[in-house]
């Protein structure tokens, strides 16, 4: 007789998941659910030419084993063994469950996890870096726990020495001393690695790499040492589970999340059959004050009482105190939140100003542009900035900017950004040496004159401008000088931030400009009075500044009156 209470497999158990996340049995966002018709839809072509991977459950199910080595080390269920919820079931199963048919090597070498806090990353992180070393089978396996900062890699490192100290299996299997963890049969290792531990990539041949608050990273640069370093792994794991963050131009949120997120949505053609994902946040209009939403973004926080109550908590600190809100929404509603100490722009805005057609198709030789400059150290980022006038008060904005040839691999390593491709797409321009050559500057201003638009006039800051304002006028544009104070920049920084957010700016998407608005910051009087701060923006901010220039003089109609302008309106 055939035994009903048999558990079922692996393979059964996450169908029905699926199936559930999918027909809305089981609350979970827009991401949760593509990661669940991806998988389905894996299942349907599994085993075919065109798609060569099969669902080994073993395999998976014997990951999920080895966490049931480990016991939980805080909280409610401390002291107990883990039994692994089944959102860590769905993502590891899949992780380590699809192999190729012929290779027998794991189809996913990639994994990305993005969850809220305490929903158990750092113990499936451990359970991840222990098995890499000690239970896949590669030789002399390297593990690394990866960080910019020493004390953000041993995070992970040392609950992964912890959770081997407490399992009684496998505590006498491995060694620590001096920072590794070793397994001692297999010679494999385990280590945390930040940028002080290291000069160069030179050396590392890493199995595993595990990536952990992703979004805290200013660069990719570790990511970039633990991938340029598997190479001769024939079966690498790179695993990121990150929270979302506050800083949209980190490469968390700028590349990772943006492009994990085209690999699962069903309606966009990226593919990347070797890159796991899975996404838990609060789709875009949930309301964060109904509780029913938060196991979107806490899967695992949301499945016990203290964990619900641990977030109304939460929340209510940032009721009451709002400068705690983006934290809530970043750490425990997994929102992505533009948020920087006295950040200049929220840049979903930014972003949702989008041209919906080509600038060609525009023709912007029809309307009247204003043209700002903004003339930096002769050996840093220079920018013009145009400010097309439309009807019906909307405006359109683009900006080129120049940097010495000399100097451009030594900012694109100091900066972090692409110059070099910025370049290529025609947003940038290198001028000859080791500082800027003016010419060029002055070049392309009259280069647009001769393509058709129709400059107003030229708006700079006289700092480092004077001459070229002189050359300027010779080449007979109008110039106007900025005063950069606050009282007279004020209006225009706060106007042009407004009419982004009610959507009258309107621009090309330019990665250059992007940028640069990510970077910027305000400072602020008395009396309330914002400019730009160029002395506390953390990167350079150059091709806002010079739009700004110009929108000063372009909202203000063609009124060669800007001082009686600026004072009659200025405290708007």
């Amino acid at each position: 007789m055939q035994n009903v209470l048999a558990k079922p497999t692996l393979r059964h158990e996450l169908i029905e998941y699926s199936e559930k996340v999918i027909n809305g049995d089981i609350v979970a966002c827009e991401k949760h659910k593509w990661a669940c018709q991806r998988f389905l839809f894996d299942l349907e072509r599994e085993d075919t030419e065109e798609f060569p991977y099969i669902f080994d459950q073993e395999r998976g199910e014997r990951f999920l084993d080895w966490m049931r080595l480990f016991k939980h080390r805080k909280g409610v269920l401390a002291g107990q063994h883990i039994e692994p919820h089944i959102i860590q079931k769905f993502i590891f199963g899949n992780i380590y469950g699809w192999v190729h048919r012929e290779t027998g090597y794991r189809r996913f070498t990639k994994g990305y996890w993005q969850v809220g806090r305490k929903n158990a990353k750092s113990q499936s992180l451990g359970a991840v870096g222990s098995y890499e070393a000690a239970a896949l089978g590669e030789p002399a396996a390297e593990v690394y726990c990866a960080a910019t900062k020493k004390e953000q890699a041993k995070i992970v490192w040392e609950e992964t020495q912890k959770m081997i100290e407490g399992c009684g299996d496998l505590a006498d299997k491995f060694r620590t001393a001096y920072g590794t963890i070793t397994h001692l049969k297999s010679d494999s290792i385990i280590r945390p690695l930040s940028k002080e531990d290291r000069k160069s990539g030179d050396g590392y041949n890493p199995q595993c790499g595990i990536i952990d608050e992703y979004h805290a990273h200013e660069t990719d640069e570790m990511y970039e040492v633990i991938e340029s370093g598997m190479g001769a792994r024939p079966q690498p794991l790179m695993m990121i589970i990150t929270t979302a963050g506050l800083d949209l131009n980190n490469p968390c949120y700028r590349v990772e999340y943006q492009y994990v997120s085209q690999i699962i949505d069903p309606n966009n053609p990226i593919e990347n059959e070797n890159y796991f994902v899975m996404i838990n946040e609060l789709d875009k209009d949930d309301d964060i004050k109904d509780e029913s939403n938060w196991v979107k973004a806490n899967p695992i926080l949301c499945s016990y009482q203290n964990g619900i109550e641990y977030l109304r908590k939460r929340l209510k600190a940032a009721l009451d105190v709002p400068e705690k809100m983006a934290k809530f929404l970043t750490k425990n509603m997994n929102k992505w939140v533009s948020a920087k100490v006295n950040g200049y722009m929220k840049m979903d805005k930014w972003a949702e100003c989008r041209s919906k057609v080509e600038e060609v198709e525009m023709d912007l030789r029809q309307f009247p542009v204003w043209l700002g400059s903004d003339l930096s150290a002769t050996t840093d980022l220079t920018s013009l900035g145009l400010v097309f006038v439309l009807p019906d008060n909307k405006f359109v904005v683009k900006q080129h900017s120049f940097i010495p040839e000399d100097r451009l691999q030594e900012r694109i390593k100091t900066d972090r950004v692409p110059f070099d491709l910025w370049e290529e797409q025609g947003y940038l321009t290198t001028t000859p040496g080791s500082t800027i050559d003016y010419s060029f500057v002055e070049q392309k201003a009259i280069n647009w004159r001769n393509e058709g638009y129709q400059i107003q006039e030229v708006d700079y800051d006289k700092w480092n401008a004077s001459q070229f304002a002189q050359n300027m006028d010779k080449e007979g544009f109008t110039t106007v000088e900025i005063p950069q104070m606050l009282r007279h920049l004020s209006m225009p920084t706060k106007d042009f931030r407004r009419l982004v957010y009610s959507g009258h700016i309107i621009h090309f998407d330019d990665p250059l400009l992007t940028w640069a608005i990510g970077n910027a910051v305000t400072k602020m009087d008395a009396q309330e009075n914002i400019m730009l701060d160029k002395s506390k923006s953390k990167d350079r901010i150059d091709p806002i500044a010079a739009i700004i220039n110009a929108f000063s003089r372009a909202m203000s109609g063609q009124t060669n009156d800007l001082s009686s302008h600026f004072l009659n309106n200025w405290r708007m």
